[in-house]
Order: structure tokens, then C-alpha cells, then sequence
């Protein structure tokens, strides 16, 4: 389940290829084309269906050539996706790729005989596997552990910022998978003597301008930003108002430095799972 680095999107599109091609039966009929069907919460494009693409490229298949792809997008009407899931269960995919906690819950619901792979923070907590060395039944994919990291994101900014008090937590709240990282991050602070105050945004209400002054005004130090499919729609929108405001941020993905965060920093802490620490301020 662990990968290392930035590979694990050409990874995971490699499992789902190799769970296509050789453990579909159907799929190895002759001349017959694997069909992916992809499940994803929010609105097209998003930066991991396009890495999912590349990735395939990569590898040398074209999309409508050697293999199609069934795209079923929620539009961030997440009450939508168990009916979406059951359609690509009815036209009889090969293989679900669910790029997210929220899309992996749906697709596991869906069936228990296509194999589904998943990227997700949380899938033990979240019940998609039974553990990470054998995960069982249908569900394999990637982990960034994002529970196990959190606590050394805090100890990031209270190591760059000495002076830190409080930080502040960019959550979707709606977000299974949030929901047990930020429980981890209130658990995780007081050894630190940070304070936590919680900036919740949901599907429904991205009220990303009220967030920030509330940040500012509660004298928030720093801004950790839980990732997920809704923050990552948005980042342009919070790697902007985190200069605004001016607060240090820290982001768990590289896309939020690329569409406007200053600096990157590495640490010996994010070396060993697949994710990177972004400080910005």
C-alpha cells in the first residue's frame, strides 16, 4: 500500500492497468479493449484525473485506442456517487479507479467482484481495507497516511515558526476521511502547546473569503491545509488568500505550490511516505 515519492499516480495507474488487462477474465478476451471507469466527487478537470491520464500515456496507452474510459463525476453533489458507482457496476468496467476516500466508499458499496483501486489518507479508518500488508476483498490502491503525518506537519511549523501559538486547519468537513485527520490533529497538539482553531468548508459552502479573516482575527499563526478533493479544486483560491493574509501555510500537495505557493520545503519527516510538505508565507 506505501509508495515513495512522486510516483504514486504513475503507480497507481500501473495497478490499475495490470488489474485490467490481467485479472479481468473478460479483459483477456481476444481484441477486446479494457474499459477503466474512473469515479470522482468533484467537477472536471481535476489535477489527478489529468495524472491518471498522463500516466496512461505514458505507459503507452491512448485513451479510445487500447483503452477506454468511463468518467463519472459527481459535481460535488457527493450524495450522487453511489448511483454513479452502480452505473459503472451496470456497464461492467474492468476496474474502478476511485481517486479519493470519497469516491472509494461508493465503489466499494457498489461490488464486491471488480477490483477497485484507490487513493485515499485514511483506508483503515475509513473501512475500505482491512489492513495495509492485506487489505482483502476487492480494494487496493495507495495511502498517504495522512493521520500518521499530521503530527509532524504541526511539529514542521512549530519548528519554522518558534513563536506559533495557534494554527489553523482548512478542512472539508463533510470528508470521512478529514474528519479522523483533523481528530488526529486536535489529539496531536497539545504536546506541541498549539492551539487549534477549525476553518470548515463543505461542498455545499466553499466559504473560502470567511474563512481566512476568521483565521486573522482568532490570531491564527499558521494555516495547515487537510487535503482532499474539495481543497484541491480550490487551491489557486487558498494559495492566494494565504499570501493576502499573509500566514504561513503548509499544503500535503505539490499542485497548491505550482498554482501560487512560495517555497517548497523537504524535510527528513515527509521522507517516508508519498507526500510532500509545502510551506508558503
Amino acid at each position: 500500500m506505501k509508495v515513495a515519492g512522486h510516483q504514486r499516480t504513475a503507480v497507481l495507474i500501473l495497478t490499475a492497468t495490470l488489474f485490467a488487462l490481467c485479472f479481468s477474465v473478460e479483459a483477456q478476451q481476444p481484441k477486446r479493449v479494457p474499459r477503466i471507469g474512473v469515479l470522482w466527487p468533484d467537477s472536471a478537470p481535476s489535477p489527478r484525473i489529468e495524472e491518471f491520464r498522463q500516466g496512461l500515456r505514458d505507459l503507452g496507452y491512448k485513451e479510445g485506442q487500447n483503452v477506454l474510459i468511463e468518467y463519472r463525476y459527481a459535481d460535488g453533489k457527493r450524495d450522487h456517487l453511489p448511483e454513479l458507482a452502480a452505473d459503472l457496476v451496470r456497464i461492467r468496467v474492468d476496474v474502478i479507479v476511485a481517486l479519493s476516500t470519497l469516491a472509494a466508499r461508493p465503489a466499494k458499496e457498489a461490488t464486491k467482484t471488480i477490483p477497485i483501486v484507490m487513493i485515499s489518507g485514511e483506508p483503515i479508518e475509513t473501512g475500505l481495507v482491512n489492513s495495509l500488508a492485506r487489505p482483502g476483498g476487492n480494494v487496493t490502491g495507495l495511502t498517504f497516511l495522512s493521520p500518521d503525518l499530521v503530527g509532524k506537519r504541526l511539529e514542521m511549523l512549530r519548528e519554522v515558526i518558534p513563536t506559533l501559538r495557534d494554527v489553523a486547519i482548512l478542512w472539508d468537513s463533510a470528508g470521512p476521511a478529514k474528519i479522523v485527520e483533523f481528530k488526529q490533529a486536535e489529539a496531536e497538539a497539545p504536546a506541541l502547546h498549539l492551539g487549534i482553531q477549525s476553518l470548515e468548508i463543505t461542498a455545499q459552502s466553499p466559504d473560502l473569503e470567511g474563512a481566512f479573516p476568521v483565521a486573522i482575527k482568532l490570531r491564527a499563526g499558521a494555516l495547515l491545509t487537510l487535503g482532499n478533493p474539495l481543497t484541491l479544486e480550490y487551491r489557486q483560491k487558498i494559495a492566494e488568500l494565504a499570501i493576502k493574509n499573509r500566514l504561513p501555510s503548509m499544503f500535503d500537495s505539490l499542485q497548491f505550490v505550482e498554482v501560487g505557493g512560495l517555497s517548497v520545503l523537504r524535510t527528513k519527516f515527509l521522507g517516508l511516505v508519498p507526500t510532500v510538505g509545502h510551506i508558503c508565507g
